[in-house]
């Protein structure tokens, strides 16, 4: 089997078991250049990158080949690229980036109140979707564990302000617990490592 085969094996068997409503995003951070044409080779179709400057570089090179998501800490200066090469960002979080942003967009929320990570506070959420005319949902990263289970109460969490405030999308998973938040009503889990082998 080829890298590609093997990749399209994995991507299929996540599709399948995680149902219709929910977009696989191969999360492209530790991807090379190089490495992108065999995710092409293999059909994905939604790839999200953390990095502006990486974005635009695999962007030139693959911009038909994907759908482009922006899944990083989105700083405001860097709102013009992720507007010319993505669909959907799913880490807003600062008035100055919203004032920049022109794509539709997740707000990022801050549920573990850790200091090093992005997000708004759960209780300036309902005051920052007033900043931004186009939020489809929200996104959130809990901390990093060895026990997907400890994540649930985040996603759920989540899904229970998304929809208190009308909101579709759910952006919340990664490789090691996507199958809760799936669980927890993730519409897009972002996927690396489970994905790549």
């Amino acid at each position: 089997m080829s890298p590609a085969e093997e990749i399209r094996a994995r991507y299929d068997a996540i599709c399948a078991e995680a149902g219709a409503g929910v977009t696989v995003v191969a999360a492209t951070k530790d991807v090379s250049l190089e490495e992108l044409g065999v995710l092409a080779a293999a059909g994905i179709e939604v790839v999200g990158e953390n990095r502006a400057q990486d974005l635009e570089a695999k962007h030139e090179r693959y911009g038909d080949a994907f759908r482009w998501h922006f899944i990083g800490h989105l700083q405001s200066r860097k709102a013009r690229v992720v507007n010319a090469c993505c669909e959907l960002c799913h880490s807003l979080s600062s008035e100055s980036a919203a004032q920049r942003l022109k794509i539709p967009a997740l707000v990022e929320v801050n549920l573990s109140g850790e200091p090093t990570k992005s997000g708004v506070a759960p209780e300036e959420l309902e005051r920052f979707l007033g900043l931004y005319p186009d939020v489809r949902g929200l996104m959130t990263m809990p901390p990093a564990t060895d026990d997907p289970e400890t994540s649930r109460r985040y996603f759920r969490r989540l899904r229970e302000l998304a929809e208190s405030h009308g909101l579709k999308e759910l952006s919340m998973g990664t490789s090691q617990d996507w199958r809760v938040a799936v669980d927890e009503g993730a519409t897009l889990v972002r996927i690396g490592s489970a994905l790549y082998g």
